[in-house]
């Protein structure tokens, strides 16, 4: 599926193709592992019952807000160092104090919103379902500017370096100056029949914009003209019907800046190195949501709920940790150093330790889902349920 690169200094209104179908149906192995995501919320198979744990941290509630409801979308928190903002599907954004959750301020979209959100270059970054970028400034919350591209926005916009990066769900991946919107460059690529609805985010960093895309491979794209720097398989599409050869590249990636790793459904969890695109290692692991890593191990959760750490240098397997079954991972993130952590279907919260996978402790939110990426902060973490609560936590 080769690229395609359309550079245009000063436009930024870009209409093309059509949209790809992202429903999953008539298979049960299939849909059953992603009808959570995309349906009631709950898994198809009968989830894990949480079990006691004796906890060996503190897991706190520090504050709450809430943004409103995700609906059918997937909402995460962001922060800039000082505040975390997040969005809610009906179009409301908040900026919130980092250390107290007060509001600092709230502003109204004044449209459904469908991804977000993004912070960097002092701006808010939220897109819609019809396609639009929208960008607020940090500072008060008032609009900065919108763009308008191709397709529905399903992941967060990524902003650094005078830039801002988003996609839409057709297969097009943009690139827009930060200061007023005017598109940098487009790039496309073919997709699949079928792709599922849970897209790779992506990832900027001073010398690429990294993304994974539907059909198992990653790139790294060049900031000043999109072509591709190198791109890599990160699984295979297998199987003889178009659901079994679903093999898309999902959730956020992860980099230490030498290597960076991704994970696929149906596919393996593998990382590269970030300059040359050179595999360093891959296991078979099919995934639903992305990965996290720290100075040790890359973590995965499968699509049956099982976390797994990964040497992120051999890639040798210290441990899994099995008793989240079928409760709908979020995607892990790695917090303080010596904890990941991950949000199931019911909205709680677990943290355990990198050592050995053990729980550490557990937290309760509202009760919905947690779909998108908790956000790590250096003692804590920050996540956000379906229903829309924002719920800062203290590990200590």
């Amino acid at each position: 599926m080769p690229w395609e690169v359309d550079v245009k200094p000063t436009a930024w209104l870009v209409t093309l193709t059509l949209p790809v179908v992202l429903f999953l149906g008539g298979c049960a192995s299939v849909t059953s592992t992603v009808s959570g995501w995309f349906g009631s919320g709950k898994s198809a198979r009968k989830p894990a019952e949480l079990a006691e744990i004796k906890p060996s941290v503190s897991l706190s509630r520090a504050w709450d807000a809430n943004v409103g409801t995700a609906g059918v979308y997937v909402f995460s928190p962001a922060t800039d160092g000082e505040a975390v903002y997040a969005a809610g599907k009906d179009g409301r954004i908040v900026k919130l104090d980092l250390a107290s959750g007060r509001e600092l301020w709230r502003t109204e979209a004044g449209q459904p919103l469908s991804a977000g959100v993004g912070v960097g270059e002092g701006l808010v970054l939220v897109g819609t379902p019809k396609g639009v970028l929208l960008a607020f400034h940090t500072k008060d919350g008032t609009p900065a500017w919108t763009a308008r591209l191709s397709g529905e926005l399903l992941v967060p916009p990524v902003a650094g370096g005078g830039i801002v990066a988003a996609r839409a769900n057709d297969g097009h991946v943009y690139l827009l100056e930060a200061g007023d919107g005017k598109l940098r460059w487009t790039a496309s690529r073919s997709l699949p029949p079928l792709t599922l609805r849970e897209q790779s985010h992506m990832l900027l960093t001073p010398e690429a914009l990294y993304a994974g895309h539907a059909g198992g491979r990653i790139s790294a794209l060049a900031l000043n003209n999109g072509a591709p720097l190198w791109e890599s398989n990160v699984a295979l599409p297998r199987g003889t019907s178009e659901l079994e050869r679903i093999a898309d590249v999902v959730g956020p990636l992860a980099t230490d800046g030498k290597r960076i790793c991704a994970a696929a459904f149906q596919g393996r969890v593998a990382c590269f190195d970030a300059l040359r695109g050179n595999g360093l290692w891959a296991r078979d692991v099919s995934a639903l949501r992305g990965v996290d890593m720290d100075e040790r191990m890359v973590y995965v959760a499968d699509d049956r709920g099982a976390l797994l750490a990964f040497d992120k240098i051999r890639g040798t397997h210290p441990w899994k940790q099995d008793k989240l079954r079928d409760r709908l991972l979020s995607s892990p993130v790695a917090v303080g150093g010596r904890h990941v952590a991950v949000g199931d279907y019911q909205g709680y919260v677990h943290v355990l330790n990198t050592d050995d996978g053990a729980f550490a402790a557990r937290a309760a939110t509202d009760g919905s889902a947690i779909r998108g990426v908790m956000l790590s902060l250096k003692s804590g973490l920050v996540a956000q349920t379906a229903n829309g609560g924002v719920y800062a936590f203290k590990i200590q």
